[in-house]
Order: structure tokens, then C-alpha cells, then sequence
């Protein structure tokens, strides 16, 4: 790989601490801290994403790379650092956070001219640690790697997974909580996003008042990762925060058109950019239900819920808003952004839904046909990704065992009933269009997936991981990378009944 042209061009602006002191700290009026990676004795690769690392300008791995995929023997040209930021998390003002397991290495332009960040998560102690090791486990680094890149080929944004390797060492986690710390593989992920800023480096700022810091931190992220604002003084912030709306809105679109849930809607967790980011406790939907949250923390307020991961955004952006305010200045204009993120997202979210059931528009009598649709949906458990890839064949199966397969519940014949005389209402509605059946098929299958990576998947590939196995991993690659074609079958099923109640199948912790 080509690591000459890696720059650091945020530690070149804003200020930081030198220090290269790992112990964890506060760190008041600083930006970010330089970090010196663990040297891991005896890592091993496990998967190299070879497309990534060409499209972002490093070229082919080659054996002597393994040691910068971990954070080892790293040249003179790259000084890693770890970013202070704050946040509210479940809904409190948490304080001073920052990296506590990602360290960054830098920026690379490719011959394209796109720019990329680099960081490793896993590669120990940051000054942000609060008291935690700084490493990651396998467990949680497989599920990033492969979920970070299932969203990408999804057509989700997102952060991107380059490498994930084996540290050689074994790390110590209590996975529930319960007070049962046990020992798991270590492991490093390299992740690349075009920007890792988060809601929270302009919260830490503000909280902080340094203002001034704050507005060059809102010139730079202008300047360099939002080049279709071309206004000037006060009104580029104002158009800064309005784009950062929409692109927030957009995202969760995204996630409730593929099913994603993401756990920890933290502040700190909110990407600057609309990305998503910190893939903790996800889970994509099996069963549908409003009401899932993929976070064993999150019980039993279920703040973070699959339905209400809207409003959390909006929530988010509020402090955000806060956070920008000594800069922007304007409380009614930030008021009004806000009160205006309702109505954006919802004709987002009813065209996306308009596109999965292949309408080719919206009407107001469909208001009806979709209460009714959530309402089934939920009371017969059916399997949010299979229901739409049945949607596509409707009159072309039996209908009771279709639905058998993609229930979580026992169907009755009154269950039967009221699902054939919905399906009955769906066919005539498809007649009302002023497409084609052809047409309204192509927008289905550009909107729902046949393939998305579920939790039980995860599972089992972590498992044959463990064993030094590659053959599920491997499967899952080609089926993540073709989300919209049906590679392999077998993964066209709803989660097996054996993996209802196991942790880390549906719901997980955030230990990590």
C-alpha cells in the first residue's frame, strides 16, 4: 500500500496536545491528542478490502502493510491522534468525550481527487478511554466490518470497513453486564469515512465557549466536505445546518427503507455529514415492530426504537442547534429548520414507502391501506425484508405457505383471512397506477433488498471465526456486496427459531 500520501490536515489547523500521552484524561480546550498504537507482537490479517483500498488511493496489500493495518511500525509521515468530543447520551449531557478506540491515521487523496479519513478502532488507550482499555473484540469488529459495508452496498451512507485483523492478544469484556467478564479475541478495523465529525466536536466547543474555535471548525468542515455552499458570512452557517438536517433526515429514510436499527442514537454518535456511524448494538429487522430496539441498554425506555429513530434525529439536531447558536445567532431561523424537519422527512419517508410497494405515487386514500399495512404487519410478526420480496410475486404463490414462512407467530385461519383481504386490497391499489406492473417492479426492486445481514448471520459467522473458518464469511461477502439479487437461497429466510432468545442474535449490550 501507498502510505506517503497520507496527511493529517485537521491537526494542522485546529489545537491540540502533543503530548502522545495515552493515560485517560480531560483534555480542556484541546481538539485532539497525538496516541501512540499498542504494538501488537503476533496479529493476523483476516480480510482486506482490496476495491476500497484501490478507490481511496492505496493500492494492493501486500504482506509488510499488516503491520500499519494494526497500528504497527507506522511511517514517519503519519502522527496518530484521537479527537475530543461531547454529547448527550439517552437523552443526558454526558460531558467531554472523544475517541476512545479510534485513533486516526490520517487523510488520503486518490488520483480522483477524493479525500478520505483513515482511522483504526481497537488500537488501544486514548487520553478519551474513560477508564477502558482501548481495544476491541473480535466479536464486535467482525459485526462492523461486515455491517458497515452490507449499508454501503445497500445504498445506505455510511463509514467503510478496509481491514479487519486478529491483535494476538485476548481482551477481557462482560458482554451482558451480568458481572461474568470473559475472555475474546482481539481484533483492529481500519474504517474510512470521508469525515468522522460528529454532532459532538461542535458541542465540546460550544459547552466550552471557545466560539472561536467553533466557528474555524465550522469554516473548515464547510470548506471541505460541504462545496455546494457558496454563500458568505453568517448565511453559509445557516445553509451549513439546514444541509446537515436534510442529510439527517435522508439517513433515517435510509435506515427505516432497509430495516436498520441503529441502538445508540447518542449525539456523539451523529455524523456531521448524514453517515451512518458506530455500529455498536444494531440489528437489522427480522419481525417488524416499531417498537425493536437493538440495545439491551436502551430497556426499558426504548428511547432508541426502530419507529422512533425520527424523532431521536430531530432531538439530535435540536442540540445541535444549541450548539450552533452562539455562531449562528438566529433562534428563530434554527427554530424554524427545526419545526420544518417533520415535513421533510415524512415526504421522504412516504416516497420511500411509495417506491417499496412499487406506487407510483402517494394518495391520500393511501393513508388507510398503510395503517392497516403496520397493523398487520406487526400483529402477524411478518419478516419486514421477505413481506416486500413477496409483494413482487403476488398471485404467483400459495399464499398460506408464504406467509408461514415469513411469520414469527402461529397463523390462524382468521390471521388468513384478514392477510388475504389485505393482499386483495394491495392488488387492486397496484391496478390504480398510472405505471406498468413492469415499471412498478423496478421500483420495488431498486427499494427492497433480498439480502440483508442479519444478526443470527453475524452470529455465526463470529462463531466459525473463532474456529479459524472462512467459508461463511466469505459467502456473506458476495450476498452483502449483491444485496438486491438472491445469491444464496438459504439466506432468503427468517431467523431460525433456536436463535430467538440467544444474546447477540437479536439484541446486544454495548460492550464492545
Amino acid at each position: 500500500m501507498n502510505l506517503t500520501n497520507i496527511k493529517q490536515p485537521f491537526t494542522e489547523i485546529f489545537p491540540g496536545d502533543f503530548s502522545g500521552n495515552p493515560m485517560q484524561r480531560m483534555t480542556p480546550k484541546v481538539l485532539f491528542s497525538t496516541v501512540v498504537p499498542v504494538e501488537f507482537k503476533n496479529p493476523k490479517l483476516i480480510i482486506f478490502n482490496e476495491k476500497l483500498s484501490e478507490e481511496i488511493g492505496l493500492g494492493r496489500y501486500e504482506e509488510k502493510d499488516l503491520g500499519f493495518l494494526v497500528g504497527n511500525h507506522l511511517p514517519d509521515n503519519i502522527k496518530p491522534y484521537s479527537t475530543a468530543y461531547a454529547g448527550h447520551q439517552f437523552g443526558n449531557w454526558a460531558g467531554q468525550l472523544g475517541d476512545g478506540r479510534a485513533i486516526y491515521a490520517g487523510e488520503i487523496e486518490s488520483p480522483s481527487g477524493k479525500k478520505t479519513e483513515i482511522q483504526w478502532k481497537g488500537a488501544g488507550a486514548t487520553p478519551y478511554s474513560r477508564h477502558a482499555d482501548g481495544r476491541a473484540v473480535l466479536r464486535s469488529s467482525v459485526r462492523e466490518y461486515l455491517m458497515s459495508e452490507a449499508m454501503y452496498h445497500l445504498g445506505v451512507p455510511t463509514t467503510r470497513a478496509l481491514s479487519l485483523s486478529l491483535t494476538g492478544e485476548n481482551v477481557v469484556r462482560d458482554i451482558l453486564y451480568s458481572g461474568n467478564p470473559q475472555e475474546e479475541k482481539g481484533a483492529v478495523v481500519i474504517r474510512t469515512a470521508e469525515s468522522f465529525l460528529r454532532f459532538g466536536h461542535f458541542e465540546l466547543l460550544s459547552a466550552q465557549q471557545e466560539y472561536k474555535t467553533l466557528q474555524e471548525l465550522l469554516d473548515f468542515t464547510i470548506k471541505n466536505y460541504f462545496p455546494e455552499i457558496q454563500s458568505e458570512g453568517n448565511q453559509k452557517y445557516k445553509d451549513f445546518f439546514e444541509n446537515v438536517a436534510e442529510r439527517t433526515a435522508d439517513l433515517m429514510v435510509e435506515w427505516f427503507r432497509v430495516g436498520f436499527v441503529h441502538g445508540v442514537m447518542n449525539t456523539d454518535n451523529m455524523s456531521i455529514l448524514g453517515l451512518t456511524i458506530d455500529y455498536g448494538p444494531f440489528s437489522m429487522m427480522d419481525e417488524y415492530d416499531l417498537n425493536f430496539t437493538s440495545n439491551t441498554t436502551d430497556l426499558p425506555g426504548r428511547r432508541y426504537a426502530f419507529g422512533k429513530q425520527g424523532q431521536i434525529a430531530q432531538w439530535n439536531l435540536w442540540q445541535l442547534a444549541n450548539a450552533l447558536h452562539p455562531t449562528i445567532k438566529d433562534e428563530k431561523f434554527l427554530e424554524g429548520t427545526l419545526n420544518k424537519f417533520g415535513d421533510y422527512f415524512w415526504k421522504r419517508h412516504d416516497k420511500m414507502l411509495c417506491n417499496k410497494f412499487g406506487f407510483d405515487e402517494l394518495w391520500e386514500s393511501d393513508e388507510e391501506f398503510l395503517i392497516n399495512w403496520q397493523g398487520l404487519m406487526q400483529e402477524f410478526q411478518l419478516d419486514y425484508t421477505l413481506f416486500f420480496n413477496l409483494l413482487e410475486k403476488v398471485g404467483h404463490y400459495d399464499l398460506k405457505d408464504e406467509f408461514e414462512r415469513i411469520s414469527y407467530t402461529v397463523l390462524d385461519d382468521k390471521a388468513f383471512s384478514k392477510i388475504k383481504n389485505f393482499i386483495s386490497q394491495y392488488e387492486l391499489r397496484i391496478q390504480k397506477n398510472k405505471i406498468s406492473r413492469d415499471e412498478s417492479l423496478a421500483l420495488m426492486r431498486k427499494s427492497n433488498p433480498k439480502f440483508t445481514l442479519r444478526n443470527y448471520l453475524l452470529y455465526e459467522c463470529i462463531e466459525e471465526i473463532e474456529k479459524g473458518e472462512t467459508a461463511l464469511l466469505e459467502k456473506l461477502i458476495i450476498a452483502l456486496e449483491n444485496p438486491y439479487e438472491e445469491k444464496f437461497p438459504e439466506f432468503s429466510a427468517k431467523r431460525p427459531t433456536k436463535y430467538d432468545d440467544v444474546s447477540g442474535c437479536s439484541m446486544l449490550s454495548c460492550s464492545s
